[in-house]
């Protein structure tokens, strides 16, 4: 494991955030991301003050498989629902530039909280996602209890957009999706990441990549690359 990769893998272990640039042949783009289980306002605050893209929670498969959570671009392509709603038909997902499917499942809201937006209640959201998908893998529940306990402590639709790794992970798809929750496993712990994309500051394009590792070494912020992450989880 490189210096780059250990100092991501502790940063992560400790609560702190890392950049991760997926590549200049996917998105080319740096996201901030955060360990899902230690968000506090503070977290969401950095991340929609420094980043300007969009706040999401990045979730491995096996989250996913837990709550029996749908693909959006699986429920908005069902014939029944086309039937009955036809825009859907005309608002398929069939031209991405960057890949051939969307990582976008449900969004959520914690019951607990008010409108879902501010800093307190998108970290509360998101800190009790992650505590809660611990707590039911360490107990072994699964199938209608396990979603039966998601819906007693959140609603869909929400303030957090939530996207779902794709089985199989990285040997599938390099995304931002699977290269955060990638991290999250490396570094020992539940899979559920909370990032943002770096945009410059006039918001038209992502943030350079040289200009994110400027600002992450500003800041003490492990910078790190797609292709060293996935090379140190081949290692394993």
């Amino acid at each position: 494991m490189d210096e780059a990769v250990k100092a991501a893998v502790s940063a992560f272990q400790n609560g702190m955030p890392v950049c991760l640039f997926d590549s200049e042949k996917r998105e080319g783009e740096t996201d901030l991301l955060f360990p899902g289980q230690n968000a506090v306002p503070e977290t969401m605050r950095q991340l929609r003050m420094e980043c300007g893209g969009l706040l999401f929670l990045a979730i491995g498969h096996e989250i996913g498989e837990l709550f029996s959570l749908p693909f959006l671009q699986d429920l908005h392509t069902q014939e029944s629902l086309i039937q009955r709603f036809p825009v859907l038909n005309q608002l398929v997902t069939n031209d991405l530039r960057y890949d051939a499917r969307s990582a976008f499942t449900l969004s959520l809201n914690h019951r607990e909280t008010y409108t879902g937006i501010t800093d307190h209640d998108r970290a509360l959201t998101t800190r009790r996602f992650a505590e809660l998908s611990a707590e039911l893998t360490k107990a072994g529940i699964s199938g209608d209890e396990a979603q039966a306990a998601l819906g007693k402590e959140f609603r869909t639709p929400g303030h957090i957009p939530v996207c779902r790794e794709t089985e199989g992970g990285l040997s599938r798809r390099q995304g931002h999706t699977e290269l955060a929750v990638g991290l999250s496993r490396l570094a020992g712990m539940t899979p559920v990441v909370i990032g943002a994309e770096m945009l410059q500051s006039d918001g038209d394009y992502a943030l350079a990549v040289d200009d994110a590792r400027i600002w992450a070494n500003e800041r003490g912020i492990p910078f790190l690359e797609g292709a060293q992450l996935i090379e140190a989880l081949n290692m394993q």
